[in-house]
């Protein structure tokens, strides 16, 4: 009886000894791959405390600019920072902290939510109520002390902080990003990027708040070659051909690239916001132009007016880029 006994064992055992060791591998493959996923995930959630804690420390931060965050404390970092108003009130936003010397503070962003939905919910740079003669300007978001959005959601979304109407600004930046790109991700992402830099918003009291003041709309304002300023830019990012190719090819035959441009008129008489990119030099600025009041021809109404003439994507006729249509406009002041 031992005798089986050890016999059966040992045959057993061989076996154990013989298995395939490739086999054994895949079979034992499964559950290294779970380890390592484990690890992989632990080591995206465990928390990090210190990074956490500088973050935190920002909000003790005193001060109405990244700007003056940047001279004062030396935070050199891009990220969202504390900011506050002259009368006291707190918000954030997302500073730059790194182009053409940084100290950049982003105050709105223009989100298109829908290039077909034509002066519709969601629309708040144009109008939220549709195509309105007793409402010129829309909304009036551009020269009001509206606010709205997350700076988080600033591709992915309209956004509007304090800093629009608070800030004493020089300079302006303005950064083209796709949509729905999270906020650390904004500078690489960007398909265009650029500043001025020879101080305008010095001589329109210091911010866009103020400068549309200037450049009130009214319907039937005139002729098309009645305009605000157009400000000569740098690019970060990008270059004139770049920001001509983003829109249609027979839009590109009237605008120069190069430049911000504020208060445009169409052949309609109805008032753009900004060109951003390019300063005019034709009437049909509803096709390369944002912001686009509340009393336009019914196609051209909205935040984006009319980038989508020859439908979108088709990158033909007027029709904007596909690129450009589909990244938001975010604002700066220095």
């Amino acid at each position: 009886m031992l005798f089986h006994i050890l016999l059966f064992l040992g045959s057993v055992g061989h076996a154990a000894f013989t298995a395939d060791p490739l086999q054994i591998e895949n079979e034992e493959l499964p559950h290294t791959e779970a380890i390592s996923d484990s690890e992989t995930f632990q080591n995206r959630t465990r928390t990090n405390f210190e990074h956490l804690e500088r973050l935190r420390n920002r909000s003790t931060y005193v001060a109405r600019s990244c700007k003056e965050i940047r001279d004062r404390y030396g935070d050199e970092e891009d990220g969202l920072y504390y900011l506050t108003t002259a009368n006291g009130m707190v918000y954030q936003t997302f500073c730059d902290m790194t182009t053409a010397g940084g100290g950049w503070t982003l105050v709105a962003s223009v989100h298109e939510n829908s290039v077909y939905g034509k002066c519709t919910v969601g629309d708040r740079w144009s109008s939220q109520q549709g195509n309105n003669a007793d409402l010129p300007d829309g909304d009036g978001n551009w020269s009001n002390r509206n606010m709205f959005g997350t700076p988080e959601g600033a591709t992915s979304d309209d956004f509007k902080n304090p800093g629009y109407y608070d800030i004493a600004a020089e300079d302006m930046s303005v950064w083209h990003v796709p949509n729905n790109f999270p906020l650390e991700h904004w500078s690489l992402a960007a398909i265009l990027r650029y500043h001025t830099n020879n101080r305008f918003l010095s001589l329109y009291g210091g911010n866009l708040f103020q400068l549309f003041k200037h450049y009130p709309v009214r319907y039937n304002i005139g002729s098309c070659s009645n305009r605000g300023p157009a400000i000569p830019i740098v690019y970060d990012h990008g270059d004139r051909e770049s920001t001509r190719m983003f829109y249609g090819p027979r839009s590109r035959n009237e605008f120069e690239p190069g430049f911000i441009t504020f208060r445009a008129i169409n052949n309609e008489r109805a008032a753009m916001a900004i060109c951003s990119g390019v300063k005019p030099t034709g009437c049909h600025t509803e096709h390369y132009c944002i912001g686009g009041g509340g009393y336009f021809d019914p196609r051209q109404c909205g935040d984006f007016p009319s980038f989508d003439w020859d439908r979108l994507g088709h990158d033909q006729g007027w029709s904007a880029s596909k690129e450009m249509t589909e990244a938001a406009v975010l604002l700066f002041y220095r």
